[in-house]
């Protein structure tokens, strides 16, 4: 039985990254998975959070929200709460994690690269496809540095892919839309960098407990699929750049 576009099970939705989304920003993207869109941006900062006074490093740091019609129902907005989404603070510390990982601080002290991803409109894996989109950015936002003579060295030594597999139905499904990721069994995100070592993997089985060969599978899937994704992020770079 196809899935939803009539996609195999080891296949992902159509991605398309279009760098250089935002007029203003040093770097950005929009990235659309499916029906799933994220604008992601980097804006540069000439300054570091105080931990890092007299330290010859810079720092990197992202924020994540919804448009309030992004999704099937509206969202409130954070600012009418008075409080940032719970949900939304645990997604932007995962992008930023991420991309920290493959970073070296010492060269580009005394600056910080702000992340910002914005869904305007979701379907299922906002949290990847903010990962995939705010990696494209950031980099963008290096080059520019670059560029400018501000630094010297490009910071990432690695990219940065990530992508959700789930199991429905007792089927293992890759890069899950909304209508599937909402009746899975099991829903993992694995993140991995474009050498395909490991930065973080989430998820939790949902109804019953598996066993490590399905883990296994699971990774090995991801290991393809983020495969496909670092192809994609390596060509939105080299357009941009070019």
């Amino acid at each position: 039985m196809l899935r939803n576009n009539n996609r195999a099970d080891d296949e992902m939705r159509p991605m398309i990254i279009t760098p250089g989304y935002m007029k203003y920003a040093e770097g950005s993207c929009l990235v659309e998975t499916g029906d799933t869109k994220v604008i992601c941006t980097a804006s540069v900062d000439y300054k570091v959070p105080p931990f890092l006074k007299d330290k010859e490093e810079g720092w990197l740091t992202a924020e994540y929200s919804m448009l309030p019609r992004s999704a099937q129902s509206r969202i409130p907005r954070d600012s009418s709460k008075g409080k940032v989404n719970g949900r939304a603070q645990e997604i932007q510390r995962l992008i930023g994690r991420s991309l920290r990982s493959v970073i070296n601080f010492s060269y580009f002290p005394g600056i910080t690269i702000l992340i910002d991803c914005d869904v305007i409109s979701a379907d299922g894996g906002t949290r990847t496809a903010s990962i995939n989109g705010a990696y494209v950015a950031a980099h963008l936002a290096f080059l520019n540095l670059i560029k400018q003579e501000k630094i010297e060295k490009m910071p990432f030594y690695d990219s940065v892919a990530a992508i959700s597999i789930g199991i429905v139905n007792e089927r293992i499904l890759v890069d899950l839309d909304y209508s599937e990721d909402s009746t899975a069994d099991l829903d993992f995100n694995f993140i991995l960098t474009g050498s395909q070592k490991i930065i973080e993997i989430q998820g939790c089985a949902e109804k019953t407990p598996i066993e490590f060969e399905v883990l296994r599978k699971l990774y090995d899937l991801s290991k393809r699929a983020a495969a496909k994704i670092t192809k994609l992020q390596n060509e939105a770079i080299y357009n941009m750049a070019i």
